[in-house]
């Protein structure tokens, strides 16, 4: 249930990443006279704007807890543009999936396209606003009984403070084949504790209601940890839910989708 209007939205949300600035330059008609210790620093010029590209591999595609890939590994992998002057920036991110085919539809690809704005707001508080649209190419649920079209639309913003944050998500569209979803929500709380030695401590409670379909609603949460080695991170989770087995259970293996469980992966950025 992603949606057609992704790609008039391009400006969403997923985490951009932060630069450090670089010092200003001294190009050729810049004053070469030596700075005496009195003399103010030059003032550092904002971080360009840049393209990081991730690649990862996990061991159960969990997404708000529940697997998109019938309890088996996926192959993910995207790109991001920031530009850390205006807190703008957009990306796409893929993963293999089995979910749609399970349910009667196809394709066994998930296309994220998102777009925002992060910066600010003073007193350590933190903000990031977007749109994030999920495309499922060829789910076909639309012909399915009892489904409508996979692609969804959401909207968001988070505030965050330090590692602690606030995220909520609104969807613009049908959410993930549900018939009558529009204006679901997503409640996100969680933490990301530096423990030092590049080792992090992921914390994470949310909450899915899902728009007129009480059954299909459900709480998840993960604790995991995260170790940090140059541009490839380990994480390994414990995940699990709230949701209902008759509404989450695989329907090709007859296995419940979002029962508890260990999660690792492993991504590298470059």
């Amino acid at each position: 249930m992603k949606c057609i209007i992704c790609s008039t939205l391009f400006v969403l949300a997923c985490p951009a990443f932060a630069q450090e600035a670089s010092p200003a330059p001294t190009g050729a008609g810049a004053d070469t006279t030596a700075v005496t210790a009195s003399a103010p620093a030059a003032p550092a010029a904002p971080a360009a704007a840049s393209v990081t590209y991730n690649l990862g591999l996990i061991s159960d595609y969990r997404y708000r807890g529940i697997s998109q890939t019938r309890l088996h590994p996926a192959i993910q992998g995207g790109a991001d543009w920031s530009d850390p002057a205006s807190g703008l920036y957009v990306g796409t991110w893929l993963s293999s999936i089995t979910w749609a085919r399970d349910a009667g539809g196809g394709g066994q690809v998930e296309a994220d396209v998102y777009g925002g704005k992060k910066g600010d707001l003073g007193h350590g508080i933190s903000y990031d606003v977007g749109v994030l649209c999920y495309l499922y190419p060829g789910n076909g649920l639309g012909q399915v009984p009892g489904y409508v079209n996979g692609n969804t639309a959401e909207l968001y913003g988070q505030l965050g403070y330090g590692p602690y944050y606030i995220k909520y998500s609104n969807a613009l569209t049908n959410l993930f084949g549900f018939v009558d979803s529009r204006y679901s929500s997503y409640l996100d709380l969680g933490a990301n504790l530096d423990a030092g030695n590049g080792v992090t401590v992921i914390l994470h409670a949310g909450r899915q209601h899902v728009q007129h379909s009480l059954n299909a609603s459900y709480t998840d949460w993960k604790v995991g940890v995260g170790k940090a080695w140059g541009p490839t991170t380990l994480t390994l989770s414990a995940v699990g839910t709230t949701a209902n087995e008759a509404a989450y259970t695989s329907a090709a293996n007859g296995k419940f989708l979002g029962r508890k469980a260990l999660v690792l992966g492993v991504v590298r950025t470059f």
